[in-house]
């Protein structure tokens, strides 16, 4: 069993929302996962899309395997490091807003 594998890092959405279509594409095969994410309104489907074409391209490239063969194998988003800003608040205060990351992973291959 051959795999290839691409991981995009630090991207800023927040995981839950990535996993929501994550859940979407797991387990099928490319050519199904690339259309499902290609017209799907989502700002997570355009992303994951990127990582998956990316590890595709490196089965192509480096382990000489057709598009049309090729299954996703594993999908993960984890979290990433959070940006921390400051929203002013009453009397003086404040509120603490958490921009969130994420990391994709996206292992493809044959079975």
């Amino acid at each position: 069993m051959d795999r290839a594998k691409a991981i995009s890092k630090y991207v800023r959405i927040s995981p839950r929302k990535a996993r929501l279509i994550a859940d979407l594409i797991r387990g099928m095969a490319v050519l199904d996962a690339t259309n499902q994410l290609q017209f799907n309104g989502c700002k997570a489907a355009g992303l994951l899309k990127k990582t998956l074409d990316s590890a595709v391209a490196n089965a192509e490239s480096q382990l000489d395997l057709r598009r049309e063969d090729l299954d996703i194998v594993e999908v993960r988003v984890d979290e990433g490091p959070h940006y921390k800003r400051v929203k002013p608040k009453n009397r003086g205060g404040r509120h603490t807003i958490r921009k969130r990351t994420s990391h994709f992973t996206v292992v493809v291959g044959t079975e």
